[in-house]
């Protein structure tokens, strides 16, 4: 966070805006959060690199506040806490933290479809009505769909898209309405 580098250097925010020419309300913005530094110009973000000897990916990465994983970890992720909590408590836990909402705010739309996909099947699995909260999200999907990683890398050792289609045939249907190709939550290691 520029505030700890900052301070690390033994600099105020007034000294920072001296030395890069950069307005003090805007370094202040970026320290308080008001404003992203990845959505800085360039010669912003070069200027308070510069200033605190780093690179200027090394400032975006100390500001970017949250690291997200890749998809095929996020879903081992989730369905690993299918296995360890159990359908029911897994879906209390999921819903009562309003997950979806928060992974859909930030953007994260894959992980967001998926939670959402994966709460559905196991509505539906265990017969429970679907929660209506999050409908208007339901009537959206991702633009391509997304297949699991050992799919991709056998349609491509093969040359073919017979397994991506395999796939989708295969695929359970809350997963495929949102264009993630998905057929095994169940057995994991």
């Amino acid at each position: 966070m520029l505030k700890e580098l900052l301070k690390d250097k033994n600099l105020s925010m007034y000294r920072l805006s001296q030395l890069t020419g950069i307005p003090y309300s805007t370094i202040s913005d970026i320290c308080s959060g008001q404003t992203d530094i990845v959505n800085c110009s360039a010669g912003t973000v070069y200027k308070i690199a510069n200033v605190l000897s780093i690179s200027m990916e090394e400032l975006i990465e100390s500001e970017n506040k949250e690291y997200r994983s890749s998809f095929e970890t996020f879903k081992s992720n989730v369905c690993h806490r299918v296995k360890d909590l159990g359908d029911i408590d897994f879906l209390l836990n999921v819903l009562e933290n309003d997950e979806i909402h928060i992974l859909y705010t930030k953007r994260w739309y894959p992980e967001a479809f998926y939670l959402l996909a994966m709460v559905d099947y196991l509505s539906r699995e265990n017969e429970i009505p679907i929660c209506t909260k999050y409908n208007n999200i339901r009537s959206q999907k991702l633009s391509k769909p997304i297949y699991p990683a050992g799919v991709i890398v056998t349609s491509e050792v093969l040359k073919s898209d017979e397994p991506l289609k395999k796939a989708e045939k295969k695929a359970i249907p809350e997963f495929l309405r949102f264009n993630i190709v998905e057929s095994e939550v169940r057995n994991i290691a």
